[in-house]
């Protein structure tokens, strides 16, 4: 029996609606919403609204779909960057996600008429259409400026079922599977020659197959006692701190008044990035600080600071190593923000928000040192704020040894206050996939909120409370041996992001040889007998 699909398609206005409504309802999959299943319907919503367009529809439902998405996500962006900026960063995430619909919906077109079958229908065109929303984010993640890889999908299942499939996947690999589910469970809902209940068993089995998947199982070799500071400083930009007599410095010191040194073996202490505006090797109030912190708890201090170069032309985020009156150890952010912490081709772009140009005076460069650092009885890896969205940072500190991940963050810019923006809890989700990708603890520390202890599952088991200043102090385990999706690293990523579109490239070529064989020779007929014999062609 050949294969009869129903087909499905709205029209460009309804199809409009939907999209607009995809937006909030991805959103709402993600933190602070977290209705975790909402990113599912909204992934459906938008391949629904793409199916039987053409290339300049798509464009335009996949347009509508990214800004309405985009425009929620990160509208805490304006507290900081303010309605320029972000809308400006909006437009652009949109423009890739409607270039991807071009893509998806040339999927839909093109796939099914080379491979017309059940198995294409309901197999490969999913994971075609999977590959090709997985490759629009690696776009968007990559380029320009470094990418934004904020809003993966895959990032919405922190506190998910799925969430254990990265240890196995990564973030982009999952990603795609939660893409070609959603892509699946349509095709089967379309294929009409198949009975309902057939139908029903084989959409449930391929949900059930994901969630089957057992939790990979996570190795120590001893643990570390790290302490957390959270001085609930004045460390946003636009905030009223005197740098210049050491505000940001006093507020950490302040909150760690209540740990009792003599209670605690320390390890390490931890204060976050621009934990302290005091350098202490160009600061001499800076050095006796750091020194009275190391020398009375016992541990080493890590601390982001503002470092430069040798010759004072180069300005890095950094995170020092602090010990025996020295630095040990220095990691420079590799991922510095975009028109927030330096503007990249200055000239083109001021005359178009001149205001907020000129108001980041000082650009960072981009780190080149390595993302782990040598403690003395362990290996930490270090992330900076928004160095946790890459991938491939936290591919290189697992394979230079990292036990333990230390992730710094200044978050005071998106919010003085609970509730205010999700930009927080949207890092801590972050955090917490990155703990269970690659079974490693992470202690996630901030200016201002969320400074949390995350274990290798991803389950928070230790933290302060939020907009105050406190120190947590947790023995943290350290993790050893490796996941698949830190041995595979971006290799998943790669492959099924151009398998789908060398399938969709081999799907327009295939149907073009067969137009121009049709155009030759004219159609080909095939009357057959009842026994199936071919009696004319």
């Amino acid at each position: 029996m050949p294969t009869r699909v129903t087909e499905f398609r709205l029209p460009l206005w309804s199809a409009l609606i939907v999209a607009l409504g995809a937006g909030p309802v991805l959103d709402a999959g993600f933190p602070d919403g977290d209705v975790w299943p909402l990113t599912f319907v909204g992934i459906g919503f938008v391949l629904l609204a793409l199916r039987g367009r053409r290339a300049g529809g798509a464009f335009l439902v996949g347009l509508v779909a990214g800004l309405s998405f985009y425009l929620l996500h990160i509208q805490w962006a304006t507290l900081f960057l303010g309605i320029v900026p972000w809308a400006a960063l909006s437009t652009l995430e949109a423009l890739f996600f409607a270039g991807g619909a071009v893509l998806l919906t040339l999927a839909y077109r093109w796939v099914p008429r080379v491979w017309p079958g059940t198995l294409g229908r309901a197999l490969l065109l999913p994971v075609v259409v999977a590959g090709l929303w997985t490759l629009r984010e690696f776009v968007a993640g990559n380029w320009p400026y470094g990418g934004f890889a904020w809003g993966r999908v895959a990032l919405s299942q922190s506190e998910s079922p799925f969430g254990g499939l990265v240890a196995y996947l990564g973030i982009s690999g999952l990603s795609f599977l939660m893409v070609a589910i959603v892509a699946a469970l349509i095709e089967l809902a379309m294929l009409s020659t198949v009975r309902g209940s057939t139908r029903l068993l084989a959409g449930a089995t391929v949900v059930a197959a994901a969630l089957a998947v057992p939790a990979w199982p996570t190795f120590t070799d001893g643990t570390a006692t790290i302490a957390g500071v959270q001085g609930n400083g004045k460390a946003g930009y636009f905030d009223s701190a005197d740098r210049a007599y050491g505000d940001l410095t006093d507020a950490q010191v302040l909150a760690m008044q209540g740990v009792d040194p003599t209670a605690n073996d320390l390890d390490l202490v931890v204060w976050p990035e621009g934990g302290s505006d005091r350098d202490p090797t160009r600061d001499e109030f800076g050095r006796y600080v750091f020194d009275a912190i190391t020398q009375g708890y016992g541990a080493p201090l890590l601390s982001g600071v503002i470092t430069q170069s040798d010759d004072g032309e180069t300005t890095y985020n950094s995170s020092i190593l602090w010990d025996d009156g020295e630095v040990q150890g220095q990691y420079d952010k590799k991922h510095p923000v975009p028109f927030g912490e330096y503007v990249p081709d200055r000239a083109f772009w001021r005359p178009f928000a001149p205001d907020l140009i000129d108001l980041i005076a000082r650009d960072y460069t981009p780190g080149t040192r390595d993302e782990a650092i040598d403690v003395g009885d362990f290996v930490a890896g270090i992330s900076i704020c928004f160095d946790i969205v890459d991938d491939q940072l936290i591919t290189n500190m697992m394979d230079q040894g990292a036990q333990v991940i230390i992730a710094q963050t200044n978050n005071a810019d998106f919010g003085s206050r609970p509730g205010q923006t999700d930009e927080n809890e949207q890092q801590l989700a972050i955090a917490k996939m990155r703990a269970i990708e690659t079974a490693r603890s992470v202690v996630n520390v901030s200016t201002v909120a969320s400074t949390r202890v995350i274990d290798a599952h991803g389950d928070v088991v230790d933290g302060t409370a939020d907009y105050e200043a406190g120190t947590m102090v947790t023995e943290v385990d350290l993790g050893t041996g490796t996941t698949p999706a830190v041995v595979a690293s971006r290799a998943i990523e790669l492959f099924v992001a151009f398998f789908g579109l060398a399938m969709l490239i081999m799907s327009r070529l295939f149907l073009g040889r067969r137009r121009a064989h049709d155009d030759e020779n004219g159609p080909v007929t095939t009357l057959r007998g009842a026994d199936g014999a071919v009696l004319v062609r």
